[in-house]
């Protein structure tokens, strides 16, 4: 609750959040709350306009992020996100746009707008929210189902080899991309901040399996064993071929951040393009003309 209500001292992120609407929707020990958290503390070191950082979710658990920022957001169709973020961008290059969404919607529905906006390199930063399920849908197999998981599509075990989004999104020509666990608090915060940063298609996956369908399918315990997993089992390795950054199921997970790099923007080639065959006649795209 925030304090013009309650006479309570404000929240530290009441600045950012949307008091309005908590209590969140999450279950408890979701990841999600945890993804949220680092990112207004990425947000609150960023230094950029707040009335133009805009954010935009899909459908599912994640897609209900943008409900709960206090900033200009936007829920969109399932699977759209990437796009409309795509429009705000090219509509206002002075806007940093922020997809934040889940692996069904950005990976399934959404992957052949994933996989394109990373190829022209446009210049958003997108956060996906892994949780190896369609979780509010009744747990069925993504495509980041773990071969062997039980899912509701898949009760004898997942048969399915599922994607490595940072060797789909590397490939593709992303210029930032990073993978953590709800576990790496810091780490993530701090990635989130650089991939704020960075100038093109940033790209962090954030490894937070759903503890109320997935983990009792598979019999993974509670909220606080997931943790423990992941303490366990993470490996940071910085730079590591992407290759190698495959997840199976209740094996090794590599973490860190694996591509950090420079090159133009969708706009950047746009521009050099038009001003090779417009010469003395270009205006770059994004300034009026006088």
């Amino acid at each position: 609750m925030s304090k013009q209500n309650n006479n309570l001292p404000e929240h530290p992120m009441e600045r950012l959040l949307r008091m309005d609407r908590i209590p969140h929707i999450w279950c408890s020990t979701c990841g999600i709350g945890t993804a949220v958290s680092c990112f207004i503390s990425a947000l609150e070191k960023f230094e950029y306009p707040m009335d133009k950082v805009a954010i935009v979710s899909g459908i599912g658990c994640t897609g209900r992020v943008a409900g709960y920022i206090k900033l200009d957001s936007f829920h969109s169709t399932h699977g759209r996100a990437i796009p409309f973020a795509t429009g705000l961008k090219l509509a206002n290059p002075e806007l940093k746009v922020i997809v934040i969404s889940g692996d069904g919607d950005l990976s399934a529905i959404g992957g052949n707008h994933l996989i394109h906006a990373a190829r022209r390199n446009m210049d958003i930063t997108v956060i996906c929210v892994n949780n190896f399920i369609y979780a509010m849908t009744g747990g069925q197999s993504a495509p980041t189902t773990p071969l062997t998981a039980n899912s509701s599509t898949a009760p004898y075990g997942n048969s399915d080899p599922p994607f490595n989004l940072p060797l789909l999104v590397g490939s593709c020509g992303a210029t930032y991309v990073a993978r953590w666990t709800a576990l790496h608090i810091r780490r993530l915060t701090k990635s989130m901040h650089e991939a704020l940063n960075k100038k093109g298609f940033s790209f962090i996956e954030v490894i937070a399996p759903c503890s109320t369908l997935y983990a009792r399918r598979n019999r993974l315990g509670t909220g606080l064993d997931l943790m423990k997993f992941y303490h366990d089992n993470s490996e940071i390795k910085h730079g590591a071929p992407l290759e190698e950054l495959d997840i199976n199921f209740q094996q090794k997970i590599i973490v860190g951040k694996f591509i950090d790099k420079e090159k133009p923007t969708f706009v950047d080639n746009w521009n050099n393009w038009l001003s090779q065959k417009l010469g003395s006649k270009f205006v770059p795209y994004g300034v009026a003309k006088a």
